[in-house]
């Protein structure tokens, strides 16, 4: 698991890292991770997971994190389908990373960020992060929180099955400007304790 540790807050007000890093203890608590990272920045991120134990493959990495559509970040630095197309500074890194991946639905990237796989940037960016990455990717349609809704996940070479609409309270599918809450009634909704993705999501 990565967290991005730079949602620090004020002074009295803790930001969303320190939430990230208590469920990061809960989930080894209850046996879910193996190593969990902090991160300011996706260079730093998949530097770790590249290195980390190298002669071990990786079964499932979460990140948890903040997210727009098609774009989730570490601190400043986005990673969108452009950012997986292009040859630039994250490429190298991510094909680090994916090589040791297992393969197809035997490897798991879950975003847990709001927004990642919502609308038309959304699906593109779901398309081309399983094609680079050679394995399963997951994220989610709406803001999340403790609840976290519009969960899906897509396999290489397939087309996202889910509505570029959803979740979406304002602008249009290729132009998205607000997003809605997770609720409990809402699609392919989990809660932030769920550490495995239902069937059929």
């Amino acid at each position: 698991m990565v967290f991005d540790r730079t949602c620090r807050g004020r002074p009295l007000l803790p930001g969303l890292s320190h939430a990230w890093w208590a469920g990061s203890w809960l989930y080894r608590a209850l046996g879910r991770l193996d190593a969990v990272r902090d991160a300011g920045s996706w260079d730093e991120a998949l530097d770790w997971l590249a290195g980390f134990e190298p002669s071990r493959p990786i079964a499932e990495i979460q990140y948890w994190g903040h997210g727009k559509w098609g774009a989730p970040r570490v601190g400043h630095q986005v990673m969108d389908e452009q950012t997986l197309l292009r040859d630039g500074s994250l490429r190298p890194r991510l094909e680090q990373v994916a090589a040791r991946m297992l393969p197809g639905a035997q490897g798991l990237l879950w975003f847990r960020t709001c927004e990642a796989f919502g609308a038309r940037p959304g699906h593109r960016f779901a398309r081309a992060c399983a094609d680079v990455m050679g394995c399963r990717v997951a994220g989610h349609t709406y803001i999340i929180g403790h609840w976290q809704s519009g969960l899906h996940s897509l396999l290489p070479g397939e087309t996202p099955a889910w509505a570029d609409d959803e979740a979406l309270l304002a602008g249009t599918p290729e132009r998205p400007q607000r997003a809605a809450w997770s609720r409990l009634r809402a699609p392919n909704t989990v809660t932030f304790l769920h550490g495995r993705i239902p069937d059929g999501f």
